[in-house]
């Protein structure tokens, strides 16, 4: 009788020994998962932007912005794009979550609070004016802008024009945060400029988004294959440096595209009218544009493709001259 009891409830315990082993595996393999790394510097946060696409933890962004504010990354604004953007997209891409997460960056300082006011109304969430309207109590002293946003006196992302400094950076920030093609698309359509040939600004402009648009490709696979889907859809005005981009990004010949960008920035400053030899803007421009290559390449402080990375997402003045002409 004992015999026939174990025969018959073998193939039921096999089962259940079967069933049990992936459970048992999956609970190891999450025992030895590391914590996450805290983010105690500026190269930490920079890599978790960098990755973060591959593998979203939204949960971590109230802990990323404390970082950030705390290291220092929101004193000029102008500067913070890609921060601003980074935190929009990640907004943007978890609707259900977007109202805790802003909860638990608080509190903060007044100046700071600039940063969740952009984030918000860059986010592209279809109740984002509500949203806003959520915090508004407690940030009284953003009260202007925050009016100005919900009421239509402000740009959001989308309509921001890449002639301001904040612009590229915050459309390369978004686009780190879920992948998005949008941002890509806006960036796309201001190659035109790099063929610029009466206005400085927006040749250097042009000229900075395809430099980032080819050093980013060379790294990210999934946004080369959409600058190649896109190129059929493009008029020639911008399917020509779109086609240059691709090309460079993917011979790693990233030296030309720089090359021939410090070629026409000099022959407009040298044969452009008095108003476009005005380089004070310079000065003025988002400086953490060529700091997403470093971001993209995962370069954190060190120099790649002759561009000093600097802690901050921001570049220093000798980064600046890396594709200004001379004086």
């Amino acid at each position: 009788m004992r015999r026939y009891w174990l025969r018959a409830v073998a193939p039921v315990l096999a089962l259940l020994i079967a069933l049990a082993m992936p459970f048992a595996a999956d609970a190891a393999k999450k025992k030895k998962q590391p914590e996450p790394q805290q983010f105690s510097r500026t190269e930490t946060i920079l890599g978790w932007i960098n990755d973060y696409r591959l593998k979203p933890t939204p949960e971590r962004l109230p802990a990323a912005f404390t970082a950030m504010r705390e290291q220092g990354q929101f004193k000029e604004i102008e500067q913070a794009g890609i921060y601003v953007g980074f935190i929009a997209g990640v907004l943007g891409a978890n609707p259900d979550m977007a109202e805790k997460l802003i909860t638990e960056m608080f509190p903060m300082p007044p100046h700071d609070q600039v940063v969740v006011v952009k984030a918000i109304a860059y986010s592209g969430l279809a109740d984002w004016k509500e949203l806003m309207g959520k915090f508004v109590e407690r940030m009284p002293a953003r009260k202007v802008i925050i009016e100005r946003y919900l009421y239509g006196k402000m740009q959001v992302l989308r309509d921001l024009p890449l002639e301001s400094p904040i612009a590229v950076d915050a459309n390369w920030g978004y686009y780190f945060a879920p992948g998005s093609a949008e941002p890509i698309q806006r960036l796309v359509r201001a190659l035109e400029w790099s063929r610029e040939k009466n206005d400085v600004e927006k040749l250097t402009i042009g000229s900075m988004v395809k430099w980032t648009l080819a050093q980013n490709a060379s790294k990210d696979n999934d946004l080369l294959r959409y600058l190649k889907l896109s190129l059929p859809r493009q008029p020639d005005n911008i399917s020509v440096p779109l086609t240059e981009v691709i090309e460079g990004a993917e011979t790693f010949e990233l030296a030309q595209i720089r090359k021939d960008a410090l070629t026409a920035i000099e022959d407009l400053k040298t044969k452009g009218p008095q108003n476009s030899r005005n380089f004070a803007w310079w000065g003025q421009a988002g400086q953490t544009v060529f700091a997403l290559g470093c971001v993209a390449a995962g370069v954190m402080g060190q120099v790649y493709m002759g561009v000093p990375c600097v802690v901050g997402g921001a570049l220093s003045n000798v980064a600046l001259k890396y594709l200004a002409p001379a004086q």
